[in-house]
């Protein structure tokens, strides 16, 4: 269960972007990303900015994921390393972050790797969940807590 601040459009907006990142990816290449909601301020505190921030300068009823344009701005901008932060309310923050949590409590199935590692450990030290799309499979993972919450399989990838 998410807490009460998620908004469920928010959510349901950010897996349907990962399904369509993990199918499609970018221009017929396998993208894999990372999408951290929630907590944003402690979230934007344990990590820093690896890449120009695609959203800055932007106003933010201008960013908000739940605008068509922006979706497609995210599934556009899924081929940056690091992650996007987003608040409850579905604005986009920041893209390009790399996530510096490290958290031992985190047990992921083999075959997971760094962006998993990452995501399910940002979600042991904040109250974040993460979003992970997988470049190899395109399946799409949401962490809470550093536990897997739901695990979608892609039925059909384009690339």
């Amino acid at each position: 269960d998410l807490p009460p601040e998620f908004s469920s459009q928010v959510v349901e907006a950010l897996v349907h972007i990962a399904m369509e990142i993990g199918a499609e990816g970018y221009e017929g290449h396998a993208t894999g990303s990372i999408m951290v909601l929630g907590d944003a301020t402690a979230v934007m505190e344990k990590s820093r900015q690896i890449t120009l921030n695609p959203f800055m300068g932007i106003s933010e009823t201008e960013r908000n994921i739940l605008d068509p344009r922006i979706r497609e701005a995210v599934k556009t901008f899924a081929m940056l390393d690091g992650a996007f932060i987003i608040r409850e309310d579905g604005v986009v923050l920041a893209a390009g972050r790399y996530l510096q949590a490290m958290s031992q409590e985190v047990q992921l199935p083999l075959g997971l790797g760094a962006r998993h590692s990452a995501a399910a450990a940002i979600t042991v030290e904040t109250t974040a969940v993460a979003i992970t799309v997988s470049q190899t499979t395109g399946t799409v993972r949401v962490f809470k807590g550093g536990q897997i919450l739901l695990e979608l399989h892609q039925t059909a990838r384009r690339i």
